[in-house]
């Protein structure tokens, strides 16, 4: 949601697998609301405990629901939002990929107003990342540059950006539905028609349905930190993901990602400086930009202390 990185129209960088925004709290605000796309080939991980080898087995297990499909769920249960009123359960049936996620989706606690949301809006601004075709952003967006957020928690952030600046369109990838319920509400309160809300894994999007240079901007704000060393490999900024990354943007596209989480801005820097079709707009560290409004999860951390970081590159022109 195939190792196989070639899209149908053009054969893509050969990137391991991943993380929108996200893995405890997306942190996908991807923190990214509900967890991020982790790039990183997998075969089975290590099995530091029993614990973690169940849990990643179970992970890998094809759901017993198909992609798509309306048919009831395990328990006589109806599905959540049967085919075409709301995001899929595995829309690109990503448990059959061998590849390490450092996400999980959540569909659980959906309030009545973000099930109202998803189910009115959805048709219109919600599509499912199936990996079976290529999206036409132009016409998704009306002709407006398109930049690609990976994680979006809650989606207050995602809406704020998308009021302050409504001649730019924001594809908002995340996997947590009660995110994509209330950014969608968020939306429609505030008449923001440059939001898109996409479910699903993030590299499935970049790899199978972006096309080349098509891309105006990435953000990723306070991805999973993943912070114990034998989890490093489940991050989202790796260089594979960047490898992959690069060659959807324009040139001039701005790559923003922010953490608060000390190790893992020293790591987002060394691999953003590695690539060599990105160069840094700072020397170092970016000062908070004006345009990134303060998150609840942002301000949960800067309450205990934490320190921010936002790192601003971009892409050069080829």
């Amino acid at each position: 949601m195939s190792e196989n990185p070639a899209t149908p129209a053009e054969p893509a960088p050969s990137v391991p697998g991943r993380a929108a925004g996200t893995a405890p709290e997306q942190h996908m605000e991807q923190h990214v609301g509900d967890a991020p796309v982790s790039p990183e080939t997998a075969t089975e991980p290590a099995a530091e405990t029993a614990a973690e080898t169940a849990t990643w087995a179970a992970a890998q297990t094809p759901p017993t629901q198909t992609p798509h499909s309306s048919a009831p769920r395990p328990g006589g249960r109806e599905p959540m939002f049967p085919h075409g009123t709301g995001p899929a359960a595995d829309p690109a049936g990503s448990h059959h990929e061998r590849r390490i996620r450092s996400f999980q989706p959540r569909r659980s606690r959906v309030s009545p107003s973000q099930a109202d949301a998803i189910r009115r809006r959805w048709p219109q601004w919600g599509l499912d990342i199936d990996g079976l075709s290529r999206i036409d952003l132009g016409e998704l967006f009306d002709g407006l540059p398109v930049v690609l957020e990976i994680g979006f928690g809650m989606g207050e952030a995602t809406a704020q950006m998308a009021a302050a600046d409504p001649d730019t369109g924001i594809l908002a990838c995340d996997v947590h539905t009660p995110g994509q319920g209330n950014l969608l509400a968020l939306a429609e309160r505030n008449g923001l028609s440059n939001i898109r809300v996409a479910n699903g894994d993030a590299i499935i999007l970049l790899r199978e349905m972006l096309a080349p240079a098509s891309l105006a901007g990435l953000r990723v704000y306070f991805p999973d930190p993943w912070p114990k060393k034998r989890h490093h490999k489940r991050r989202l900024i790796q260089p594979e993901f960047l490898s992959l990354v690069t060659t959807r943007l324009a040139p001039g596209a701005i790559v923003h990602c922010a953490t608060d989480w000390e190790p893992y801005a020293e790591q987002m820097l060394e691999v953003l400086s590695a690539e060599p079709t990105l160069e840094n707009c700072h020397d170092g560290y970016a000062p908070r930009p004006d345009f990134r409004p303060l998150t609840k999860f942002e301000g949960q951390g800067l309450d205990k202390g934490h320190v921010v970081h936002d790192l601003l590159f971009r892409r050069r022109a080829d």
